[in-house]
């Protein structure tokens, strides 16, 4: 799958495109219409996050700006991610924000959405191909940059100069995936190259599945003889399949990446069965996808509000983006996500954890 590299990213001031003016907003709310955004997440499986963190904290930005909004889920399932659009389409909205399930499928809602003189907003994952006008997310390639230096890190720790690694990947259909081993693999390729380290088993794992993640594990760890130091998980929930399989085994407790910070996998951390995970401040992307919404709803200025650009590979398009930095978590900083407000320390601090709570310095 091709990779999408980030230009201009930061450079404050950055005009978007000329179709994205107010002057031509075609899908902007006539006199007397109230604005109205339609917005797909994607399912409940790949991660908590998005009924949890990406939904609420949409839903109370519309609210505030007096914009209507439907926000539903499309449980991964492509044909109704498109039923979702097309009568999200019939009932007038505005502006469409998606997070595709793959660019094929997204690309086709976005095409119609067009057609249709409705502003579009790729949410977390670019629609290779897609044309949307703005995309929104977190600097992807960095997030597995940090998860492989956090391998790397959490290996030397434990005494392991030489390593058999396993990759659980995410999604083969999500660009994003794409990114996350590419950032992953580039940070880990001096130790590779030098013969420290050895990928002895490789699997994306489809649709993000924790349970298929379970089943792609537990043949790695067959197929290897339980001969792996150390293990790549693209998020939170492959890494706890992963961990579930390693405690079967006995062999919990050494180095697993994650992705998501979730309470899950901040538990895991506490735990001593996951070495890290990398924190997206969802508010912050919520936010910065909200008012580029809210602003493309009402026909106002959105010149200033996408910093950077980001090359779309399949068609060569510069798409006006927000990029945002992520945050590597350890047992030392994972009061961070807490302080953050992203999660409390009642969800994570479960009574077998308290001790560890209290060592991690989580008041």
């Amino acid at each position: 799958m091709a990779a999408v590299t980030a230009t201009g990213l930061l450079l404050a001031g950055c005009s978007s495109s000329d179709d994205n003016s107010p002057s031509d907003n075609g899908s902007s709310a006539g006199a007397g219409d109230k604005p109205k955004v339609g917005v797909i997440l994607p399912d409940t499986k790949s991660s908590a996050r998005w009924e949890t963190a990406d939904k609420k904290y949409l839903q109370e930005a519309f609210d505030a700006a007096g914009v209507d909004s439907d926000i539903q889920n499309a449980q991964g399932d492509a044909t109704q991610f498109q039923t979702i659009a097309d009568q999200m389409l019939t009932n007038g909205v505005n502006v469409l924000m998606i997070v595709n399930l793959d660019s094929g499928s997204g690309k086709a809602v976005l095409s119609k959405a067009k057609a249709a003189g409705v502003k579009t907003i790729d949410y977390d994952r670019l629609t290779l191909g897609g044309g949307a006008d703005f995309y929104v997310s977190f600097d992807n390639t960095k997030v597995g940059d940090l998860q492989g230096q956090g391998l790397q890190k959490c290996l030397t720790d434990a005494g392991k100069e030489k390593a058999n690694i396993a990759l659980l990947e995410g999604s083969p259909t999500d660009n994003n995936a794409t990114l996350f081993t590419a950032g992953a693999k580039g940070a880990l390729k001096a130790k590779v190259d030098s013969g420290d380290y050895k990928y002895v088993a490789e699997q994306a794992v489809e649709k993000w599945d924790n349970q298929i993640a379970g089943t792609d594990f537990e043949q790695m760890y067959t197929d290897t003889n339980g001969k792996i130091d150390g293990v790549y998980a693209a998020n939170d929930g492959l890494a706890n399949a992963a961990i579930a399989i390693l405690k079967k085994n006995k062999a919990n407790g050494i180095p697993v990446t994650g992705q998501d910070a979730t309470d899950q996998g901040l538990q895991n951390i506490l735990a001593g069965d996951q070495c890290m995970t990398v924190y997206k401040a969802v508010k912050k992307e919520a936010e910065a996808a909200s008012q580029l919404a809210i602003a493309l709803a009402k026909g106002t200025d959105t010149s200033s509000l996408a910093t950077g650009k980001t090359q779309d590979t399949e068609s060569k398009a510069d798409v006006p983006s927000v990029l945002l930095d992520p945050q590597a978590i350890y047992f030392d900083n994972v009061k961070d996500v807490i302080a953050d407000g992203y999660t409390t320390k009642e969800n994570v601090c479960t009574a077998a954890l308290a001790d560890k709570c209290a060592k991690a310095g989580i008041s």
